[in-house]
């Protein structure tokens, strides 16, 4: 009896065992899952972090460098003092960068934007790098104003991809940090007021083609920076209304994986019966989805709205 006891006794803790075993591996299995995929999204944040700067220095150093145009930060700045300082634009970038990281670190505590510093170092360092290797004495084609639309799109490009990212590119943005922890200013105010004196201090150390081209490139940068971001995230919002909701369903959830929200409405005119659904997607889903109901139900009423911002599973969280 108590053998019998003993080896039941046994096998219930055995197969406890095992059960006990299975759930930490299984744990364990989505603990490592969840961490490789933290990594794998941090690995692709620092690649196009990195592109995104290399873009900004390329636009900096090729095209607003080599021109004086020094519509604003502290890639402007260099400009001007690099004019009555015995160094180029690029050293005085690194050494701009490097104290304003280190106030950035006095104010604001280590915690202020590892992506920011990141961004900034490889900035300066890309720029000083650029001099040394690849030095430009003169404009790469004598042609002011082609080379401001250059010198305006590829750093507005790079800052609205850094924005989209929650990064930026340091600099004067370390300098609005402060401001907003320490004061009460308008910052958007205060920083333009910064870069309109650093465009006004470019037409008396240049010329006054410079100072106009720096001027539009200080007004054109962040119209050029917001239409970049929109573009970026931009989705498609559709309206459907039709008498067969089934296949439209089916085609979104099962051809394009996206979800949808169907209800019941009533026309105004006739007082029939219809359905609506309701559903977001990106650009090139869109197309796929506008191009199967004209094929498939000519007759239902699709209203197409442009959104920038979407929030939810699918597409972004909360910033």
């Amino acid at each position: 009896m108590q053998f019998r006891f003993a080896q039941r006794y046994f096998i219930i803790s055995k197969r406890c065992s095992i059960l006990l075993l299975r759930n930490i591996q299984r744990v364990r299995t989505k603990e490592m899952q969840k961490n490789l995929g933290k990594i794998k999204r941090t690995v692709e944040e620092y690649v196009v972090l990195t592109v995104a700067t290399l873009i900004l220095v390329v636009g900096v150093y090729v095209f607003k460098f080599p021109n004086n145009f020094s519509f604003g930060g502290v890639t402007g700045l260099a400009v001007v003092l690099g004019a009555v300082l015995p160094t180029s634009p690029g050293n005085l970038t690194f050494i701009i960068n490097m104290l304003l990281l280190v106030l950035g670190f006095i104010f604001l505590g280590r915690g202020f934007g590892v992506k920011t510093v990141y961004v900034s170092v490889l900035t300066s360092v890309g720029l000083s790098f650029a001099e040394r290797v690849f030095p430009m004495d003169a404009p790469l084609t004598g042609q002011p104003v082609l080379e401001l639309i250059y010198a305006i799109v590829l750093p507005a490009f790079s800052a609205a991809i850094l924005f989209n990212i929650g990064a930026s590119g340091g600099g004067t943005d370390i300098v609005a940090m402060i401001l907003k922890k320490y004061t009460k200013l308008n910052i958007g105010a205060a920083l333009f007021l910064v870069d309109l004196g650093i465009v006004v201090a470019s037409c008396l150390v240049f010329d006054a083609q410079t100072g106009l081209c720096s001027m539009c490139g200080l007004l054109a940068k962040s119209l050029v920076v917001d239409n970049v971001i929109e573009s970026i995230n931009l989705c498609k919002y559709f309206t459907i209304i039709c008498n067969d909701p089934e296949p439209i369903c089916e085609f979104i959830t099962k051809e394009l994986n996206r979800s949808a929200t169907v209800y019941q409405a009533e026309g105004a005119y006739q007082h029939n019966q219809k359905t609506v659904i309701l559903t977001v997607m990106k650009r090139s889903q869109a197309v796929e989805l506008r191009n199967y109901i004209r094929m498939n139900q000519p007759s239902a009423f699709i209203a197409i709205t442009n959104s920038s911002e979407i929030i939810g599973k699918g597409f972004r969280g909360f910033n």
